[in-house]
């Protein structure tokens, strides 16, 4: 005989604004998600503290030779696989660095499996792998899920940073949390759906954790992704581009200096600004742990400075003379 569990969720109330959205036209059936999706930023921004201190242990974890870890099932599981692959495309980052553990593995990703959710020890059996001062990141939006449970507490006991990230700010899976991330997206248009607002409140969460892990451990230069890996003509054409926006180069120049650099980013990009040798130049990134900005001060060529944001606010000036034209900075 199966079991029933009552969930307390503000995800699992009734949305009072959408009790009519099943006689809708299709144009307002969008405009109603589109008009509760629109909260889901500010509900992240709310959080934002804590998910930087969060980003701030990953960073002193992953510097120390750690890893990081996310367990979740279902919709969270799965939004936890896809941030963890696309982070070796997008930042070569190596494997092992984040690992995403998903209830009922990879089978559950296409369809649902019976009862993995509910598996408190295979949450625990999932979070076996942790060492002392990894980071283990459980997410439900429900806050209840036992699989997720089950590996934090066990992540706590094997000594890791446990940090929980849910769309209920009572969730009973918290007391295994060093830190908690409780966006506060409320109701789902469609009750208990938590693939809507709870899900891209997880995702956008993940999005930034790991976007700005990323840039902390140096696999960025400005706002450029130089540790891209090239595995397609796409993004072999970002390459070059990369190369030729962070120098001002042309791209015969940039080509030339992805050869001599073996076809890396990085040391091509630093052998341009320095104006250094490739060897000389991934030595200087291997020395100053990945980052490009370093190594750049350290072999005593300053960090040019970022181009200026055309969307922030000026102060009016007065008009000036018109002055001859200079050639652009790298």
């Amino acid at each position: 005989m199966s079991s029933e569990v009552t969930v307390d969720a503000p995800t699992e109330e009734r949305h009072p604004g959408t009790t009519s959205i099943d006689t809708h036209t299709s144009l307002d059936i969008l405009r109603a998600l589109n008009t509760e999706d629109a909260t889901v930023a500010g509900a992240v921004g709310e959080i934002l503290p804590e998910l930087a201190h969060l980003v701030d242990r990953a960073v002193d974890s992953l510097r120390a030779g750690g890893s990081v870890h996310y367990f979740g099932a279902g919709t969270s599981g799965r939004l936890a696989v896809l941030d963890a692959a696309e982070l070796r495309p997008t930042f070569n980052a190596p494997a092992g660095l984040v690992v995403a553990h998903h209830a009922g593995g990879p089978a559950a990703l296409l369809q649902a499996v019976e009862n993995v959710e509910d598996d408190v020890d295979l949450g625990r059996s999932e979070a076996d792998v942790l060492r002392p001062g990894d980071i283990a990141i459980g997410l439900t939006a429900s806050g209840r899920t036992p699989f997720v449970a089950g590996a934090l507490a066990r992540a706590r006991e094997l000594g890791a940073v446990t940090a929980l990230v849910t769309a209920n700010p009572r969730a009973e899976v918290a007391v295994h949390a060093d830190i908690l991330l409780a966006v506060r997206t409320g109701p789902e248009a469609l009750t208990g759906s938590t693939r809507l607002k709870a899900g891209t409140a997880q995702k956008l969460v993940l999005n930034s954790f790991s976007t700005a892990l990323m840039i902390r451990l140096g696999r960025t230069w400005s706002n450029l992704m130089v540790d891209v890996v090239a595995t397609n003509a796409k993004l072999r054409g970002r390459v070059l581009r990369i190369l030729q926006e962070a120098t001002g180069a042309d791209a015969e120049q940039a080509r030339v200096a992805l050869d001599d650099a073996g076809g890396e980013l990085k040391p091509a990009l630093l052998s341009m600004l320095a104006g250094v040798d490739a060897a000389r130049a991934r030595d200087a990134i291997a020395t100053h742990d990945g980052s490009v900005a370093r190594a750049l001060a350290a072999l005593g060529s300053p960090v040019p400075p970022a181009p200026a944001d055309p969307t922030a606010p000026t102060e009016p000036t007065a008009p000036t003379a018109p002055t001859a034209p200079t050639a652009p900075r790298p």
